[in-house]
């Protein structure tokens, strides 16, 4: 009787999690706040793409920006 009880509760716990990632399409005009500069990932692209440079440049290591240096500056 116990595992019907606990079987049932996770089932109904499992379906309430499930319901609430559904996702909501925007509409276009409701991507308004999205499409500021404030919401991008690096405010300047510029500046981080040379940021990463120097930083895997000195580092003598390859990282997510897929750049490559043996620790002289040179690629």
């Amino acid at each position: 009787m116990r595992s019907r009880y606990t079987t049932g509760v996770t089932l109904m716990a499992a379906l309430f999690m499930l319901a609430g990632c559904s996702v909501t399409p925007l509409k276009p005009w409701e991507r308004g706040h999205l499409a500021e500069p404030t919401m991008a990932w690096e405010p300047d692209p510029l500046a981080a793409q040379l940021e990463s440079h120097v930083y895997f440049s000195k580092e003598a290591s390859t990282g997510g920006a897929s750049v490559g240096g043996g620790g002289c500056g040179c690629n």
